[in-house]
Parts: structure tokens; C-alpha cells; sequence
């Protein structure tokens, strides 16, 4: 191949990468915009922009006096805001696809410094990338996904090279404490690598031990360094316990969609993955080391607790799994394994010469040109969110106090924000046990929820149009029905203060879309 070609030879990690991005931001995008949490994630961001400070109280709930609100997510929504005031929703799309492609793109990276398989490892990472598909949103926990993988990578190049960066780690935890609340996993993960040198510290004996011991001290400092700059953050030292309060509030983890157990009813790859490591784990005659064994126990744990763990522990089997792989592939031996073995390297050679990087750059910046030129454009599912009963609530002008749908409350502080203010949306940490368990007797109309609405003196209410509550307010004659389409309605109570919407709409009726939606 001559010099020239190289340059024009797309690397797999290369097309790996342009293939995500290209995927999510001209075809999948909306996929990213299906929880509009976002939307709260960018007013946010905008608030905080605009007034040079982070919120330490709720800004977008009706709720007086205003709740305590952690916002341990600030400079992501400090990017979110500013990205989004530059380019929209689109723009958010288009970046957050880049963000989630180098994920990727980095962890493909790592794993062919292991000098496996070429093509085992391919497979697994596109299983891995398949699982992990679950929870790529627009939202402040992909960055924690991209500064994962990099905290990842320089813990096993320490552990299995002996390459010392770990005195990065404490400058990346100053930036990750502030982006999102998963940075406590970067002080479970160097913890658990402490572990596994503690033990074989002390199980060692001679000049063994004593490296073990040195490793042991160097992460200790470490965690130690990290420590002391994670309380550099708008909150000191309650950010440290935010995650723990949230995990231990059995009532939330239980009720909020995304913090429960995956679902195997419906499809899902992450069952694929699973089955795959328990299969090279049973057939693999390589021990794990205590740390893998930690790393995989943990893990698993965790994604089959919640499945918004899930893409973590994809990341954190990936290199275990080549590992593994290749010690299997490494004791059989025939012609067609030999033949796989063979091409395995042709193509990783290839590969290795490939500098076709200007590819990923042609993408990224074709993409953006289409979207600066209206070529592609992102904006909420209105078959999804209420983007019309929201736009019907700004033209007539509605008055008081709102119960509303919790991923509802999310759109209405993107689109009618500070005008509006919400019951509930989706900051369950914030609205804790208490107001959550309000929220659900109104919408499952269990007995006392009348005491509720007259508790928030509750004037209109903004719901799913598919949902046992809209066929409830319906039938009653204390609410009157002024909005429907498929996706939203909206009743206001019938008091002489909204009679002239109630005269002004008499004839809506409820239309019932097809396919049942699911709140969070």
C-alpha cells in the first residue's frame, strides 16, 4: 500500500466512530430527545448563565416555600444552555452524538492496546454498543459515560503497564464532580483496584508484595487527592452524600422508571452481553484476577438493580471479555481457527497503517453543515410530548396552579418557562418520597386525592390523554374538559374563574391514541 492510500484508509475505530455519529445525528436523533428532561437540563443551563450563580433552591416548581434543590449537574447544563443557544435542539443532538461516538471511539482505542483478536474485538464493543443503546439520551450522564471510559482506561493501564497517570485523575474529578453526580463511580472504581492490590499485597511474599504495596499506597493518595478537589463545587461536601441519599430513598428507586430492574420481556441486548460473559467466563481456563472479579460482581449487580447501569458495566466487561476471548481462541487449534487467526491479523495490520482520520472530520463538519443550513433539524416528538396542548396553554393564557404528568412538567419548563411553573417533573431527588407520593394518588385517583388538589389549590390539569386519570376527570362534572388531541389533555376545574374557557371550549372530547404510553 503505498504512503499516500494510508491517509485515505478509514481505521476501523475511525469508521467506528463515524458510523454512531452519523447514525444519531442524521437518522436516530430523536432518540436522544425522547425523555424531555432535557428541556429542564437547558432552562437550567440558561438560568445559570444569566444570573452567574447555581441554583441551591427549586426555580421551577410552584411549590412555596421553594424546595432545596441540589443542582449537581450545573456545568453540564451550563454546556446544554450555551449549546443550545448557539444551535437548538438540533445542535444539542449533534452534540451530544459526537460525545456518545468518542465514547466508543476511546474504549475501541483501549482495547487494542491489549494486541487481541482484531475481530473478537470488534464484536464484542458492537454488543457493547448495542446494549448500551438503552440509555443514550441528551442528558448530563453522557458526559460521566466519556470521562468513565478515560478513568477506566488509566487505572488498567497503571495496573497491567505500569504506566503512572493517575496523578490525572484528581484534575478530572474537579471537572467531573461538577458535571454529574456519576463521579462517584470513579472513587468505587479506584477503590475496587485498591482492593485488589490490598490482597495481593498481602497474599504476596518478597519483592512481589512490595510492588503490590506500592501500588496500594499510589491509589490511596490517590483517592485521597480526589477526595479533597471533589469539594470544589457549588454545594462542599453535601455533593459526596447526594448520590448515597438518592440510592438509599427505596421509595424512588422503586417508582421511577428508569431506576428500576431491566425489563427482559421486551428486547433487549444487554441479555445478550450477559449470556456472552457468563459463557467465556464458564469456557475460559484463565482465572479472573481480584480485580476483574470485583469489577464484574459490582457491576452486574448494579445493572441488574437499575438498568440505567447497564451502559457502565457494557463498558466496564469490554475488556475483560477480549481478554478472555483470546485466551480461549489462543488453545484451539485447526485449520479454520488458524485461517480466523490469520485474517484477524491481516486486517489488523491493515489497519494499524490506516490514517484515514480525515473521514470522522469529514462527517462532523458535513453534519453541522447541514443542520447550520436547515438541512437537518431536531425538535421534541409532538406525537410524544405536549408540544401542542403546551402552545394551547401560552395562547389562552391559563391561570393558577397546574398538576400536570412528571415528563409533561419537563416540556412545559422548556417551552413555557418562567411563565409556567410546574407541579412535578423529572427531578425526583429534589421532590423526594413525600411529593412523589402526592403526585401518584392524584394520577391513580386513590382515595385522599381531592386533598391534594385543594392542598396546592390545583386549578387546571395537564395529563396524558391515554391515561386512567383523563377518563376519570372526564366523567366527573367538577372538571371541564377544554384541550385534547392524542397526546395531551387538559381540564380545568369548573368554578365561575374559568367559565368563560369552559364556554369558549364546550364540545372537546378525548381521543384515545392507539399505542399506550408509559410515564416515567
Amino acid at each position: 500500500m503505498t504512503r499516500g492510500w494510508r491517509y485515505l484508509l478509514p481505521s476501523i475505530t475511525g469508521s467506528l466512530f463515524l458510523g454512531i455519529f452519523l447514525t444519531l445525528s442524521l437518522f436516530a436523533g430523536r432518540a436522544l430527545l425522547r425523555d424531555a428532561d432535557t428541556g429542564y437540563h437547558i432552562r437550567a443551563g440558561d438560568f445559570i448563565l444569566e444570573t452567574f450563580s447555581v441554583p441551591r433552591e427549586d426555580i421551577f416548581s410552584f411549590l412555596s416555600p421553594p424546595l432545596p434543590w441540589t443542582a449537581h449537574e450545573w456545568l453540564s447544563e451550563v454546556i446544554m444552555g450555551w449549546v443550545h443557544r448557539v444551535s437548538g435542539l438540533t445542535g444539542l443532538v449533534i452534540f451530544f452524538s459526537f460525545v456518545i461516538a468518542m465514547v466508543y471511539y476511546l474504549q475501541f482505542k483501549a482495547i487494542r492496546r491489549l494486541k487481541t483478536n482484531i475481530v473478537l474485538d470488534l464484536l464484542i464493543l458492537l454488543l457493547v454498543v448495542a446494549a448500551s443503546q438503552l440509555h443514550w439520551l441528551a442528558r448530563p450522564h453522557i458526559f460521566s459515560l466519556l470521562i468513565f471510559v478515560i478513568w477506566y482506561y488509566l487505572l488498567d493501564r497503571y495496573q497491567y503497564e505500569d504506566k503512572n497517570y493517575l496523578y490525572v485523575l484528581p484534575p478530572i474529578m474537579l471537572l467531573w464532580v461538577n458535571l454529574h453526580g456519576g463521579f462517584i463511580v470513579g472513587f468505587i472504581l479506584v477503590g475496587i483496584y485498591l482492593i485488589g492490590n490490598l490482597v495481593e499485597m498481602i497474599i504476596s511474599q518478597g519483592t512481589q508484595r512490595q510492588g503490590w504495596k506500592e501500588k496500594s499506597v499510589a491509589l490511596s493518595v490517590t483517592i485521597v487527592a480526589c477526595l479533597f478537589v471533589s469539594l470544589i463545587n457549588p454545594y462542599g461536601y453535601d455533593i459526596l452524600l447526594f448520590p448515597f441519599r438518592l440510592i438509599s430513598d427505596k421509595f424512588i428507586m422503586d417508582s421511577v422508571l428508569e431506576f428500576k430492574s431491566p425489563n427482559f420481556h421486551e428486547f433487549m441486548p444487554f441479555r445478550y452481553l450477559l449470556f456472552l460473559t457468563i459463557a467465556i467466563l464458564a469456557v475460559s481456563k484463565t482465572r479472573l484476577n481480584i480485580i476483574e472479579l470485583l469489577l464484574l460482581l459490582l457491576f452486574t449487580h448494579m445493572a441488574l438493580y437499575s438498568a440505567r447501569y447497564i451502559t457502565i458495566f457494557a463498558i466496564i466487561a469490554a475488556p475483560i471479555l477480549v481478554k478472555q476471548a483470546e485466551s480461549i481462541l489462543s488453545t484451539i487449534s485447526g485449520s479454520m481457527s488458524d485461517s480466523f487467526k490469520k485474517r484477524a491479523n491481516n486486517i489488523a495490520v491493515i489497519d494499524a497503517s490506516a490514517r484515514g482520520n480525515i473521514w470522522p472530520i469529514a462527517g462532523v463538519v458535513a453534519t453541522c453543515i447541514f443542520a447550520a443550513n436547515g438541512t437537518i433539524g431536531y425538535q421534541f416528538d409532538e406525537g410524544k410530548k405536549p408540544v401542542a396542548a403546551v402552545e394551547f396553554v401560552k395562547r389562552e393564557d391559563l391561570k393558577g396552579n397546574m398538576f400536570n404528568n412528571d415528563e409533561f412538567g419537563d416540556y412545559m419548563i422548556y417551552a413555557a418557562w418562567p411563565k409556567y411553573k410546574v407541579f412535578i417533573d423529572g427531578r425526583s431527588d429534589m421532590y423526594g418520597a413525600g411529593r412523589i407520593k402526592e403526585y401518584f394518588k392524584v394520577a391513580r385517583m386513590q382515595p385522599g386525592w381531592e386533598k391534594v388538589i385543594e392542598k396546592y389549590n390545583i386549578n387546571w390539569i395537564l395529563y396524558n390523554a391515554d391515561s386512567p386519570l383523563s377518563a376519570f376527570l372526564a366523567e366527573r362534572k367538577d372538571w371541564r374538559l377544554i384541550y385534547a388531541d392524542k397526546v395531551a389533555t387538559i381540564f380545568v376545574k369548573h368554578i365561575s374563574a374559568n367559565q368563560p374557557l369552559i364556554n369558549k371550549f364546550p364540545n372537546v372530547k378525548l381521543v384515545v391514541d392507539e399505542e399506550p404510553r408509559e410515564s416515567k
